[in-house]
């Protein structure tokens, strides 16, 4: 018995983030499903009928029959946020949820990688240049390199390709990330839960990042410092203003700003005090006693 190779059909010439994405999202799917699958990069239109999974050609969006165009006069619709659907956000609205396993870290994914995506394909600028003369490096630009050159005798369809190992194991890696992080979450709240002074949580759990302890602990109010560490190497961090800030809800002391051993151990008295970062939102101690102490005393301050 033979078994139908499916076939995703994308325009050929240059690609783009999203479509480059949008086939990722897809091979992943039909990997997961154990189906046999062929890329085709083309704009005959004869060959984009015979497509089982069609993306950012065609003309069409219907998810029931797996065309997944947004550049038709009245594009592909919105999200309730206003931002309009490219390609990946079109496939990642249907088969998000199976790709990355569950509901939570598709929608962590959706708003992490989907969104911003679409937003660059159709011409939104998310963030504000304060610096004109310095063009932020972003996934777009990583995945442009593989775009030939005027000067390059390069086949697009090849490059297109390389381009997809890569997005695939972003993606991929992405989506391991989301769903370690729904864990880590619950493991981080759980010492939000059981600690007496909300101000300052103590987690006690090695191996966890600032960065996870932020995502966990945001839309919490109260925390102003979490201590976490392993064995001889224990920080204390600020918690952010906001999602995605680098404003602190409190500062450790002015004084402290870039403080090292001797000199932050003589102003804090504590003795195994390390390091406190210039924009004072890190400090380190070599015990967790010394980080709590440090913490304790900005709280204080």
């Amino acid at each position: 018995m033979t078994t139908k190779i499916k076939k995703l059909i994308t325009h050929d010439g240059s690609f783009h983030t999203d479509d480059v994405l949008a086939a990722a999202a897809l091979s992943i799917y039909l990997e997961q499903q154990d189906e046999n699958f062929e890329i085709i990069r083309t704009r005959d239109a004869e060959m984009i009928k015979s497509g089982d999974y069609v993306f950012d050609v065609g003309g069409i969006y219907d998810a029931e029959l797996n065309k997944f165009d947004h550049h038709q006069k009245d594009g592909a619709g919105k999200r309730e946020n206003g931002l309009a659907y490219s390609s990946f956000g079109l496939v990642w609205h249907k088969f998000g949820k199976a790709v990355a396993g569950n509901e939570p870290a598709a929608i962590r994914l959706e708003q992490k990688l989907v969104m911003p995506v679409d937003a660059i394909d159709n011409g939104i600028d998310l963030s504000v240049n304060n610096f004109p003369d310095i063009l932020a490096y972003t996934l777009e630009n990583v995945l442009a390199i593989f775009a030939p050159t005027a000067l390059e005798g390069l086949e697009k369809d090849q490059q297109f390709l390389k381009a997809l190992v890569w997005a695939k194991e972003i993606l991929q890696r992405e989506i391991k990330k989301a769903n370690d992080q729904i864990q880590i979450t619950k493991i981080i709240q759980s010492f939000y839960a059981k600690a007496a002074d909300k101000r300052l949580i103590v987690i006690d759990a090695p191996k966890v990042s600032r960065h996870e302890i932020w995502e966990a602990l945001q839309d919490f109010a109260e925390p102003l410092f979490i201590v976490y560490g392993d064995k001889e190497d224990w920080s204390v961090v600020a918690m952010r203003k906001e999602k995605n800030s680098f404003g602190n809800r409190k500062n450790f002391p002015a004084t402290w700003a870039a403080l090292r051993a001797s000199e932050l151990r003589n102003l804090t008295k504590v003795a195994d005090a390390i390091f406190c970062h210039n924009n004072l939102f890190l400090s380190v101690a070599k015990s967790k006693e010394g980080a709590v102490k440090l913490a304790q005393i900005a709280i204080e301050s």
